[in-house]
């Protein structure tokens, strides 16, 4: 994974874990690699991995079976959903409105920039 500058990385990791839980690439009740394992996969500090699992345990999205590892929660996707949608909204379309604003886009040309975008990328 590469990481940006931007975005502290534990926060980047915590997204990539996000993503796959949406995706439905790792269910709910499901065990998730190690903090090791992340770790290694990753190239991070095992600590950094320690601050995504947390951050991610303070939002309910994965939990900890002492001395088995770590899940997603029951109610994992869902909540991974609100804390996504959440982000988005308060984060990123402020910039993507101020963006449209400077470019004088309208709501009716993001909507064909997206139906583009959704036939370029089908299997998504």
């Amino acid at each position: 994974m590469e990481f940006n500058d931007s975005q502290a990385i534990y926060l980047q990791i915590a997204d990539h874990f996000c993503d796959r839980i949406l995706k439905k690439q790792w269910k709910e009740g499901e065990k998730i690699p190690s903090i090791r394992d992340t770790a290694v996969m990753m190239e991070v500090n095992p600590n950094t991995v320690v601050r995504t699992f947390n951050f991610l345990q303070d939002r309910d999205i994965i939990f900890n079976k002492r001395g088995i590892g770590y899940f997603v929660a029951e109610d994992g996707f869902k909540k991974t959903l609100v804390f996504k949608k959440e982000s988005f909204v308060n984060e990123d379309l402020p910039k993507v409105f101020h963006t449209m604003d400077v470019l004088k886009l309208r709501t009716a040309d993001l909507e064909r920039y997206y139906s583009m975008y959704k036939e370029q990328n089908v299997n998504d």
